[in-house]
């Protein structure tokens, strides 16, 4: 989802959708505040996000690579 997408979703669609991202990233191994910087960049693919970890990219790694 690109940024300019996001911003034409209603607000509910919004929220679920960070939270879920949050989730996910945190599942996947981040912590807390990297899941939250993560999931607000709505531009960064949580696919791909998740895939460095479970490659064994350490989480901080993985925040700068993608960020």
């Amino acid at each position: 989802m690109t940024a300019a997408q996001f911003e034409l979703i209603d607000e509910t669609e919004a929220e679920a959708i960070l939270r879920w991202r949050f989730e996910e990233l945190v599942r996947s191994g981040y912590d807390i505040g990297s899941a939250l910087v993560l999931a607000s960049h709505v531009e960064i693919d949580l696919h791909d996000a998740s895939a460095l970890t479970r490659r064994g990219c350490p989480p901080e790694t993985a925040l700068r690579i993608l960020l």
